[in-house]
């Protein structure tokens, strides 16, 4: 029978080989989009499970970079039962690099405070220092441009230890090179935190986070609670994205068919009308949708918001801080008169403390919303690979009539042909996912040998063999009508319509 197959399909060559190939087209498809996802989940989970400790953050701050608090909060928050060690971060972003502009892969300038950075237990960067290629950073670099890189930077400016890279119109001298292996976190320049602050024009009384460390007799998440109740009544402006901001910005002047700031967060929150003005309207629908499949954590920009100070380099001065003396009651009062936030944080609470399976499950969101734009995306090429079996198989099928009626009239039974046609398909089928996922994990392959330092796919094995054993289940479907069909017919009826 198996014989019997192949020799049909090789007598068709160009019909099969048209088949073959839109299956294979399809699997390939599948194979390299679903990597996308698949990489994603492993970056995450890899980057993530090398970051023990939490990260106090600026309520509704997708990230670092665009959170600010006050400096001050570090000392009381290592005043936390179970809290051992508390580190200050600043992040900026790079927009120069030996006169280059730097916009994809993103390079940030890490500021780092030195002292508390040597003594945590888990230094990400710290224990990355690649063998002979200088030290991290040692409080004698305090006040200094001596600066730790990650290797891509390094190789992608051709700079090695001594040298000096210029960032940002600044000189800094390289004394260490660092590789974590991550596209997350090979993206930084790390200097001494002070050293950032004036290069940036950073508000000297605020920094982006506090990395902590717990002595691991409580789990994280009750450190979490515990900090976030510390600072319970405190006033700390949430983070507003310039999204927000934009179409905030198109109610200005007070028009009737405008959008003010008010009415923004009120449709945040799902409530308010539509304004009339077409582009507020559009800004301000495509806001409420990245809020609904972000979970309120849209990506942002650096524009100020209301009532914030702008530097000179057009950075922001930060959200407006009052002192931890102020009063409880007053700062609640002041909270509930002001504008709802566009977050679900508690308004409260002014400390969004996230550990690493939280910054895990934020992003496996995204990859979950990924993952259905790619079945879309599959599903289309999967329709029209089934189609293109049917069709060589009820052609072929057709062709066969008279081929059909004899083998029935010398006693092939209904079941033998349909598995003949079946079987037939089943090859096509085999063939086109073995293909298909042999090429897409080439292709997988020289995407992240050329571009290291910008994408991370992964074909896994797992993958591999779906897609073989999706692509047959495909063969098999698309050669059932066809056989079905032949199946039914007489075989002098078979004869007689040849």
């Amino acid at each position: 029978m198996l014989k019997f197959a192949l020799r049909n399909l090789l007598s068709r060559p160009t019909r099969t080989l048209l088949s073959l190939l839109g299956l294979t087209v399809a699997i390939l498809g599948m194979v390299g989009l679903f990597s996308v996802a698949v990489g994603l989940d492993q970056l995450i989970s890899s980057t993530f499970n090398r970051i023990p400790g939490l990260l106090a953050m600026q309520p509704g701050a997708p990230i670092p970079l665009f959170s600010r608090i006050p400096t001050a909060w570090g000392e009381e928050i290592a005043e936390v039962p179970g809290v051992t060690r508390v580190s200050p971060e600043i992040w900026q972003r790079v927009n120069v690099i030996d006169s280059k502009m730097t916009i994809s892969p993103p390079r940030f300038l890490f500021g780092a405070d030195i002292p508390s950075r040597l003594v945590l237990d888990s230094g990400i960067y710290r224990d990355e220092i690649l063998p002979g290629l200088g030290r991290f950073l040692e409080p004698s670099d305090a006040g200094t441009l001596n600066t730790v890189i990650s290797r891509q930077i390094a190789e992608e400016f051709n700079k090695t230890v001594g040298d000096t890279l210029q960032v940002n119109g600044y000189d800094l001298t390289i004394v260490g090179i660092y590789h974590c292996g991550s596209i997350l976190l090979d993206v930084a320049i790390i200097l001494d935190i002070d050293v950032v602050r004036q290069m940036t024009r950073f508000e000297e009384n605020s920094v982006c986070a506090f990395y902590i460390e717990s002595d691991g007799a409580v789990d994280d998440e009750e450190i979490a609670v515990r900090v976030r109740e510390k600072f319970r009544g405190r006033e700390l402006k949430p983070f507003r994205s310039s999204l927000a901001m934009m179409a905030a910005s198109q109610g200005a002047g007070g028009s009737a068919g405008g959008l003010n700031w008010e009415n923004m967060e009120a449709l945040a929150e799902g409530s308010g009308s539509l304004p009339e003005n077409p582009v507020a309207r559009f800004m301000t629908v495509l806001f409420r949708s990245l809020q609904l499949l972000a979970g309120d954590q849209a990506a942002g920009g650096e524009l100020p918001m209301p009532g914030e100070a702008v530097e000179e380099d057009g950075s922001t001065a930060g959200a407006a801080v009052t002192s931890p003396g102020k009063n409880e009651e007053s700062a609640v009062a002041r909270a509930a008169a002001a504008p709802a936030s566009i977050t679900d944080q508690d308004p409260e609470l002014p400390l969004e403390v996230r550990t690493a399976s939280e910054w895990a499950e934020r992003f496996d969101r995204l990859s979950d919303d990924l993952d259905i734009f790619l079945t879309i995306m599959t599903g289309i090429g999967v329709v029209i690979a089934v189609l293109s079996i049917i069709n060589t198989m009820l052609m072929s099928v057709t062709e066969r009539i008279i081929e059909f009626g004899i083998l029935k009239a010398n006693g092939w039974t209904r079941v033998d042909v349909l598995k003949l046609v079946t079987l037939e398909s089943a090859l096509i089928g085999f063939a086109g996912g073995l293909l298909g996922s042999s090429l897409g994990k080439v292709a997988t392959w020289i995407i992240n040998s050329n571009w290291p330092t910008r994408v991370s796919l992964y074909a896994s094995p797992g993958l591999l063999l779906f897609g073989v054993g999706f692509s047959l289940m495909l063969g098999v479907a698309g050669g059932l009508y066809p056989a079905m069909w032949a199946m039914r017919m007489m075989p002098m009826d078979a004869i007689r319509r040849g």
